[in-house]
């Protein structure tokens, strides 16, 4: 059984920084791409950033240059790193992960975190 757990969401002032981690646990053999989604209230659920096995990194327009997304393997765990937030930036943010293990290899999602920008 595989599961991810998201932590770091919370409430901040427009300006500020939050760090979303998200750990992968269960019979894991192997990660490969990892990303940060977000949806807010009557929108859509749209990707925020993502990174490869590689460690190649893309990132939506919105959030380019305010937010980083990081992995450590070791670990399994997928953060994301975000400054300069604004409102708009509110929303539920979910991890998505590709896993690896001994019989298959599928996408899994976090429960979710929710992050709260006020202005």
């Amino acid at each position: 059984q595989v599961q991810l757990v998201e932590s770091g969401g919370g409430l901040v002032q427009a300006g500020g920084s939050l760090r979303l981690s998200c750990v992968a646990s269960g019979s894991i053999r192997g990660l490969n791409d990892m990303g940060w989604y977000r949806q807010a209230p009557g929108n859509q659920r749209e990707l925020v950033a993502s990174i490869t096995n590689g460690g190649r990194t893309s990132y939506a327009a919105s959030v380019k240059g305010r937010f980083t997304i990081s992995r450590d393997n070791a670990k399994n765990t997928v953060y994301l790193q975000m400054n300069s937030l604004k409102p708009e930036d509110t929303a539920v943010y979910y991890c998505n992960v590709e896993i690896i293990t001994y019989s298959s290899r599928s996408s899994y999602w976090g429960q979710g975190t929710q992050v709260t920008v006020s202005s």
